[in-house]
């Protein structure tokens, strides 16, 4: 409780030593007392002497109270189809997890093709990605339905924490936790600060991204990741193990536990595929990817797959919607009150020096790295993406290019240590991996992801035409 209350006077007193700082010359103190107030809930939201919910409900309040904003301003986000559309997300994943098609499908790759280490190391990250475009929250489907096999797989093949760690245990866990990143970065609606990043970009550059533009932007760029990132772990972090037979031979006793594929099974399956077609073709079809993630929830309404109770039950989403309602609407009013434009005028003249190339990757490194001192994905988009974009674009650099690389860095920076991503804590606590090679790891797969996301992904958007 103490230490709660400490956290909460820091972030209260960082909110009240920049609203009393002068108010710099070119904004008005509205704009400045909006920062500040955003800059102590995005410092609540690292330190959380509350639930992240909790802190943003607080900090609009007395955004609301000091008048600093109309309660119509500070409430405006959650009119936003990114917010509902994640919701709508969540209780789509719920699907997964309440009629086991999640754990049928990583089952059916495992028995299909883990008869190696490696093999299982693509089966496990696989199923992960399959998962992915219905299942925003990487706790959820990497943390909630991956690990499980994974831990269970590895204690069948007698690979425990510490001296056996090294049979295949480590191996796995780290193969999954490195391919997340990529996983999160191929779709809009694989974690829940992508529909930000979209609504932010929006905002503050002008920069509209789909579903089906974020997906071809992701493809090239995320399948060579997802190829590359398994055998190079497999290289550098080599397991003791490499064939093992006897996967394939769990994977099937799992799914003769399970039974044949029960109706729920079938009608959540046929409603994934077709969402996954109307939101591909959302150009042709002429349908918000919000709209098609509310038609799908509703037929699982329907047919019963879902119940009310469940989705009055999913925390997950209705949590989701508070805390990033609330900083989508304060995000938006920030770029209204003409805070992003001075800072990034102001930041682009202190960089005049430097080219629009340099600006750019300057920027990425600097928001990559400094994921250091996040534990979260998400409060990490909300402390910089907005400002980050403003600045590359005002220095020059083609909008679509600043907006995707930004987006995508915001994403491949999850596994750099065990506490950068919401899994993290789940796969390193179960003690395979010793914080230093967690370390080590999460740095080397950081560089390999940058190479490919930002130096192959680049040339790639450039034969799309984004820029």
């Amino acid at each position: 409780m103490s230490n709660n209350i400490t956290k909460g006077l820091a972030t209260i007193l960082i909110g009240m030593i920049i609203w009393f700082i002068p108010v710099p010359d070119g904004l008005t103190p509205q704009a400045w007392h909006l920062f500040a107030l955003m800059v102590a809930i995005i410092i609540g939201f690292i330190l959380q002497p509350v639930p992240v919910g909790a802190v943003a409900f607080i900090g609009i309040t007395v955004i609301v109270l000091t008048e600093t904003l109309k309660l119509s301003e500070t409430l405006s986000g959650f009119s936003s189809s990114a917010i509902w559309l994640i919701v709508s997300a969540f209780l789509f994943a719920r699907g997964f997890i309440k009629t086991g098609l999640g754990r049928r499908i990583a089952y059916l790759i495992l028995r299909a093709i883990g008869d190696s280490t490696l093999k299982v190391g693509y089966a496990l990250a696989l199923s992960d990605l399959i998962l992915a475009p219905a299942t925003p929250s990487s706790a959820a489907r990497a943390g909630g339905i991956i690990f499980p096999i994974a831990r269970s797989l590895a204690s069948a093949l007698d690979s425990e924490p510490g001296p056996t760690g090294r049979k295949a245990g480590a191996y796995f866990l780290q193969v999954i936790y490195q391919t997340e990143a990529v996983v999160c970065a191929m779709f809009l609606t694989a974690m829940a600060g992508n529909p930000m990043i979209v609504e932010l970009a929006a905002k503050t550059i002008g920069v509209e991204i789909t579903w089906g533009t974020w997906a071809l932007a992701a493809c090239v760029p995320g399948i060579i990741a997802f190829i590359t990132i398994p055998w190079l772990m497999y290289i550098v972090y080599p397991p003791e193990l490499k064939k093992i037979p006897q996967a394939k031979i769990i994977a099937d006793t799992e799914l003769k536990k399970m039974g044949a594929i029960s109706f729920h099974e079938k009608v959540l399956a046929a409603v994934f595929f077709v969402a996954l077609i109307l939101w591909c073709t959302s150009g042709w079809n002429g349908l918000n990817a919000t709209t098609v993630a509310m038609v799908a929830v509703s037929c699982l309404l329907i047919t019963q797959v879902l119940t009310w109770d469940n989705v009055v039950k999913e925390t997950g989403a209705w949590d989701t919607l508070i805390w990033m309602g609330s900083l989508v609407g304060l995000a938006g009013q920030l770029s209204v009150t003409g805070f992003i434009p001075w800072f990034a005028d102001a930041a682009s003249h202190s960089m005049s020096g430097f080219s629009w190339i340099s600006t750019l990757l300057l920027l990425v490194v600097i928001y990559m790295y400094s994921h250091y001192a996040f534990a979260s994905l998400t409060a990490h988009i909300s402390a910089m993406y907005a400002a980050f974009i403003a600045v590359a674009v005002a220095a020059g650099a083609p909008p679509y290019l600043v907006a995707l690389s930004l987006a995508f860095t915001a994403n491949i920076c999850l596994p750099i240590t065990h506490y950068s991503g919401a899994p993290g804590p789940i796969y390193y606590g179960a003690g395979y991996v010793d914080l230093g090679t967690w370390w080590k790891l999460g740095f080397l797969f950081s560089v390999v992801n940058l190479i490919i996301w930002i130096g192959v992904g680049s040339m790639w958007w450039k034969v799309l035409g984004f820029w």
